[in-house]
C-alpha cells in the first residue's frame, strides 16, 4: 500500500476518533505529500518511495528542531505536541537500524570505497546515503562516517 493511501485511511480513523494531535501530524504528511505531486519533481501519479522516506525524514526533523527550540524557550507545552507529532510521522519510516549494524555497514562502504582521509567523506556519504536511505537519518551516519575516517 503506497504511503498516500496510507496517510489517507489513518486520517479518516483519526478523525473518526477525534485524535486532533494525530490528525495535525498526518495532514503535515499528506499536504507534503501533496507538493511533492504537485511540484512537477515526478512524472507519474505514484511518489518514488525515496521521496516519500526524505519527506518523512525532513518533517521528524522539523518537529525535533522545533521541539528544541521551544524546549530552549520553556515552552514545555509545545515541545511535547512537536515530540508526538515526530513519533506519529516515524512510525511511517522504515524499522530504523541500530548504531552496530549502522556502524558495520559504513565500515563496509568505506572499504569498498577505499576512502582513508576526511576528504573522502562526500563520495562516502553519498554511497551510506543510498544504501541507508530511510534506514537512517543522515545525521547519525555523518557521524559514524567522521569518526572512522579520523
Amino acid at each position: 500500500m503506497s504511503l498516500e493511501i496510507q496517510i489517507n485511511n489513518d486520517i479518516k480513523k483519526a478523525m473518526l476518533a477525534k485524535d486532533k494531535k494525530t490528525l495535525e501530524a498526518l495532514r503535515a504528511v499528506k499536504a507534503g505529500l501533496l507538493l511533492i505531486k504537485t511540484g512537477g519533481d515526478i512524472q507519474s501519479e505514484e511518489i518514488p518511495e525515496n521521496l516519500e522516506i526524505q519527506l518523512l525524514q525532513k518533517l521528524i526533523k522539523q518537529r525535533r528542531e522545533s521541539a528544541e527550540m521551544y524546549s530552549n524557550q520553556n515552552r514545555a507545552d509545545l515541545v511535547e505536541d512537536e515530540i508526538f507529532q515526530a513519533t506519529i510521522i516515524e512510525k511511517y519510516l522504515p524499522e530504523q537500524m541500530s548504531m552496530e549494524e549502522l556502524r558495520t555497514k559504513i565500515e563496509a562502504i568505506i572499504s569498498e570505497t577505499g576512502a582513508t582521509t576526511m576528504k573522502d567523506m562526500g563520495r562516502v556519504m553519498g554511497m551510506a546515503s543510498k544504501a541507508l536511505g530511510g534506514k537512517a537519518d543522515n545525521k547519525s551516519i555523518s557521524s559514524i562516517v567522521k569518526e572512522l575516517l579520523a
